[in-house]
């Protein structure tokens, strides 16, 4: 476990791992489900999923119905057929390994660690103090919400590392109006607000470093208040009944001879 971040090998990953990589040179990560064969199911804008020309034909012609598609807005995956499968409508995922990390390094979120490392780990969206559920039934809840959706994408409140984290605990925030699941979402409010908290203290606080210092353990602490294992406004939900508290319309499914299957 480090300081930072958990960075780990691919040998090392388990079925049910909630993992992340990082995209756009450290500016934010990207979350999702390791299900074992080398897939990841995870979560992304929806509009990001379709291509121009799909969204056109699909407007032209009410009448007719996609079963799947893929993600076409990138070059299709040249080791895995069903890289890329998603439901319509929803921005669930199964990608294979390769094209999740895009070339990137991976890491393992870690569960259940102590308020002392929470608050070492300067940066969020590495860790919860919250406990995961067995392994299974992580995989259970992913497999589920990829044929049934998460809802819409937000980038505060339903993101990637809440679709993450809703998969390894079962936990659904109340409060529809306040900071979702996301570590790096409470990051991004938490830093301003401490900065803003900590201005008056320039006045009292004459060294830069003591500020700085203040600034800092504000910061942590917001982090710390926002995240789901110390939240007293989260429920444990069934993922056969997240719609329902989501409010979401269950997707159509068209019957196939054979679904999507992981591969071993």
């Amino acid at each position: 476990m480090g300081v930072l971040t958990n960075k780990v090998e691919r040998d090392e990953l388990k079925p049910g791992d909630h993992i992340y990589t990082y995209r756009a040179v450290f500016a934010y990560s990207h979350h999702g489900v390791f299900v074992g064969g080398c897939k990841v199911v995870h979560f992304k804008p929806e509009h990001s999923l379709i291509s121009p020309t799909l969204a056109s034909s699909s407007s032209s012609s009410s009448s007719s119905s996609v079963s799947e598609v893929n993600d076409s807005s990138e070059a299709p995956c040249p080791t895995y057929p069903d890289c890329g499968y998603k439901r319509p409508k929803s921005g669930v995922v199964l990608s294979c390994l390769d094209c999740f990390l895009k070339k990137g390094s991976l890491y393992r979120f870690d569960y259940g660690v102590s308020s002392s490392i929470f608050l070492t780990r300067f940066r969020g969206g590495t860790c919860t103090t919250a406990p995961s559920d067995p392994l299974q039934t992580v995989i259970h809840r992913a497999m589920h919400l990829l044929q049934n959706g998460f809802g819409n994408y937000n980038v505060f409140q339903n993101n990637c590392e809440d679709f993450a984290l809703y998969c390894k605990t079962g936990l659904l925030i109340l409060d529809k109006n306040g900071v979702g699941r996301s570590g790096q979402a409470s990051s991004i409010i938490g830093a301003p607000l401490a900065a803003l908290l900590s201005s008056p203290l320039t006045l009292l606080i004459p060294n830069p470093v003591g500020v700085a210092t203040v600034t800092a353990g504000m910061y942590c602490m917001s982090r710390y208040a926002t995240d789901i294992g110390v939240r007293n406004d989260v429920i444990k939900v069934p993922v056969e009944d997240l719609a329902l508290n989501l409010g979401l319309k269950p997707l159509k499914r068209k019957r196939k001879a054979c679904d999507t299957s992981i591969s071993r």
